[in-house]
């Protein structure tokens, strides 16, 4: 049984998994920030390469500029992500060294 993690518009996953770090069916708390990215690599084992493209606004010359992160996040193995999906990832308690945020969904029409 998936619990509810209070996020509007993140949906469970049809498949269970037994990972503590799952925010469904574990006991990982999901709270601060919620972002969207795409996943641009997949080669840890139960982590993803998440790229974050967002505008900077530059006040010396008033414009904005393009800017990109990459945020390293869980993925629970009950929700299927391949490189080039559009997903929702959700902050955590820091689970590692450089993870602090989860998949909690992957975006359709992404």
């Amino acid at each position: 049984m998936a619990r509810n993690i209070g996020i509007p518009g993140v949906k469970a996953p049809e498949r269970e998994c037994d990972d503590p770090y799952c925010p469904f069916h574990g006991k990982l708390p999901v709270r601060g920030l919620i972002l969207e990215g795409v996943v641009v690599s997949t080669r840890m084992s139960k982590t993803v390469v998440v790229r974050r493209d967002y505008l900077h606004y530059d006040k010396k010359y008033k414009r904005y500029e393009r800017r990109r992160s990459k945020i390293h996040a869980h993925l629970p193995p009950c929700i299927d992500v391949k490189e080039g999906d559009t997903v929702i990832i959700g902050e955590c308690r820091p689970i590692s060294k450089t993870v602090a945020f989860v998949v909690i969904g992957k975006k359709e029409g992404g």
